[in-house]
């Protein structure tokens, strides 16, 4: 972290309004992408980028994550890993049903004595 002096001061409070102008900015393209005619996954895509860069601009500066040591930094990819692994696993469960019809015929039926 920087020292106290009042050249010090400045220069992290303009780094603090720098990173917030990105954030108010990154805020108003999400809301632009809104009103774009995309499809649904395109526009969640987008939405997740944006929301990444947001979410990293946060951690880096207001977390003061960009002054930590290399072991957080790898913690921190392992901890991204594993969210993506627990994200995907439901996506990957529906994509392998997607175009098969759940029916309810032959449940509560005994095989061979039905209606």
């Amino acid at each position: 972290m920087g020292g106290h002096s009042p050249e010090d001061i400045k220069k992290e409070t303009r780094t603090y309004i720098l990173v917030f102008v990105a954030l108010a900015a990154l805020t108003v393209v999400t809301v632009g992408i809104s009103y774009l005619d995309l499809n649904t996954g395109a526009a969640v895509t987008l939405a997740m980028i944006i929301a990444v860069a947001k979410g990293s601009l946060v951690a880096l500066f207001f977390m003061h994550l960009i002054s930590e040591e290399k072991l957080i930094y790898a913690v921190l990819l392992l901890t991204v890993f594993f969210f993506a692994v627990l994200m995907f696993m439901p996506a990957e469960n529906y994509l392998d049903d997607v175009g098969q019809r759940f029916t309810m015929e032959g449940v509560g039926h005994p095989e061979g004595g039905g209606h």
